[in-house]
């Protein structure tokens, strides 16, 4: 889960890098993040996929990440993960479970107004490839982390993130998707709440 929550927190941070960073990728993640950042509401449509060669391990799915200020709703495989931005919902439809939690500032947490600073001096970037539609950027982490590095690639024409793929140490890629980007629908903030009484016979589990 925190590989799949790392891969929407660098798209909607636009990872900002500063540091050991070639200008011209600096440039394009500053012009990125601004954009983003001035988005009132997001939804995006996605395809998510993990490989690891070496164990044979090929998994995909699809979901949904709908994202207000630190609020968001993700949608995948059976499971819903809600925020206000202090709580965190995770619904396993299946089980009719959920799981309630408090949203953290950790490294590994995810809400996007804070992924927008926990992420602004951790990575060195490098351009990797221009074309006539994308920009390719390698992120490498300063300090130690459990990946090797990111490939993020950017639509030119529009500005943002069209997809990302994380290379973990264990030899594993975990790679996400963009197919549809839509900004500023009218999103109320009830959304982004879990509501018992919405489903009969759910089991709480408060781990708060």
């Amino acid at each position: 889960m925190k590989k799949f929550l790392l891969l929407f927190s660098l798209l909607l941070s636009a990872a900002v890098i500063f540091g050991q960073t070639d200008k011209k990728a600096k440039t394009v993640l500053d012009e990125v993040s601004a954009k983003t950042k001035a988005f009132k509401t997001i939804k995006i449509e996605f395809t998510y996929k993990m490989e690891n060669p070496g164990q044979n391990i090929s998994e995909s799915f699809s979901g949904t990440l709908l994202s207000k200020g630190d609020s968001y709703k993700l949608m995948f495989s059976g499971q819903e993960v809600i925020s206000d931005g202090k709580t965190v919902w995770t619904f396993l439809k299946d089980a009719n479970e959920v799981q309630i939690n408090e949203a953290t500032k950790d490294d590994d947490s995810f809400t996007p107004t804070n992924l927008l600073t926990t992420y602004s001096e951790n990575f060195k970037a490098k351009m990797l490839q221009e074309t006539a539609k994308l920009y390719v950027i390698e992120l490498t982490p300063v300090q130690k982390k459990n990946f090797n590095k990111v490939k993020v690639s950017i639509d030119k024409a529009r500005k943002i993130v069209s997809s990302l793929t994380i290379f973990d140490k264990n030899g594993s890629t975990y790679t996400y998707t963009v197919n549809k980007f839509e900004t500023d629908l009218p999103y109320k903030d009830t959304m982004f709440t879990f509501k018992a009484s919405d489903h009969p016979g759910v089991e709480v589990i408060d781990m708060r």
